[in-house]
């Protein structure tokens, strides 16, 4: 989807559309969620601290955000997608993975697919999406990228080879922006000049992970799109207006957020074994406590004692800007699905 979450503020509120929005945060704290294209063109993006996005956007509107809203609109999207293929695999609530294969209205093209897709959601729910095409998850994901917003790109398998050699290094799914900075200084800036480097190479250098980018330079990925993908952990977050300095408002907190954990994981049927606090200090340093249990636990009461015991072992006495809670280790299983056909881009 293009901007989702800001894009579904302005399709409600008239009076945002064509104006910089940013969705969370405000001018004095926070961080922004999604931001419009038209405060992207003043460097605003999401993840960036509020106050800085009001310097870069001075005429930015924030607008609190609507989580069940975007949820709810995102179900819609997904059940569109359903009538083309159950091999739908989520990414977030505004993003998936599509095995259009074997699909549902024989479609002879792939990229007829994802035109009608994207038709569908504008004329059904008012809102934009891009889509990319190729012969693996690595390259769509790519692709989704390269004609945004409101477009779609086609990567073929003869396109493959020159595409991968000249895309900049820092637009490979799966090379963050700190691994990025390290290959430019190893004088990798693309492609074609990570493709000098052997596998043995990488995986010195860069662990596991080397094996992952020596193919995914080549185009190679052979992951496949696994629906109904096995969760892994359950948990939230609240970053706060004014820093909490007071052990007990910082416990009462994490009670609020414990309750919230627990019914998100009664809610989807889950527990786990493995509790873990998140710790922002007002000057943005963050770190994660963990601890595991031997049976799996959803009781509220049991997650917030875990957190509280954690935060009072392990926190240093300074303000908090955010906490959060996540059980992980959850009583969930991989479905893995097996075999490859070929169809017409």
């Amino acid at each position: 989807m293009d901007a989702f979450f800001a894009s579904v503020e302005q399709r409600d509120n008239p009076d945002l559309r064509g104006k910089p929005v940013a969705v969370g945060g405000s001018r004095s704290r926070g961080v922004v969620a999604a931001a419009s294209y038209e405060a992207r063109q003043f460097g605003v993006r999401s993840a960036m601290p509020s106050s800085l996005a009001a310097r870069k956007c001075p005429n930015l509107i924030f607008v609190k955000s609507r989580f069940d809203v975007y949820k709810k609109v995102s179900q819609q999207i997904r059940a569109i997608f359903y009538e083309y293929t159950d091999l739908v695999e989520p990414l977030s609530l505004d993003e998936a993975f599509l095995d259009v294969t074997q699909n549902k209205k024989n479609f002879p093209s792939a990229s007829l697919i994802a035109e009608e897709i994207r038709l569908r959601i504008h004329q059904e729910l008012n809102l934009t999406a891009s889509a990319g095409i190729s012969v693996n998850k690595f390259l769509a994901k790519v692709a989704s990228d390269e004609n945004k917003p409101n477009g779609q790109f086609l990567i073929t398998p003869d396109q493959i080879d020159d595409f991968t050699a000249a895309l900049p290094i820092q637009k490979f799914f799966g090379i963050g922006k700190v691994t990025a900075e390290k290959l430019s200084r190893m004088g990798i800036n693309k492609g074609d000049d990570l493709r000098r480097f052997s596998r043995p190479a990488l995986v010195q250098i860069f662990g596991k992970s080397g094996a992952y980018y020596h193919n995914i330079c080549r185009g190679i990925d052979n992951r496949e799109v696994k629906p109904d993908r096995v969760r892994r952990s359950v948990g939230a977050e609240r970053t706060f207006g004014t820093d909490l300095d007071d052990l007990n408002q910082q416990e009462i907190a994490l009670r609020e957020i414990a309750e919230e954990v627990s019914r998100r994981l009664k809610g989807g049927e889950y527990k786990g074994k493995t509790l873990s606090i998140k710790l922002r200090y007002a000057d943005f340093t963050t770190f994660t406590r963990s601890r595991s249990y031997q049976s799996y636990i959803d009781d509220e009461e049991i997650i917030a004692e875990g957190a509280i015991g954690l935060l009072r072992e392990h926190a240093r006495e300074q303000p908090f800007r955010l906490l959060g809670v996540t059980i992980s280790n959850l009583n969930v299983r991989d479905e893995i699905q097996k075999g490859q056909l070929t169809i017409e881009f």
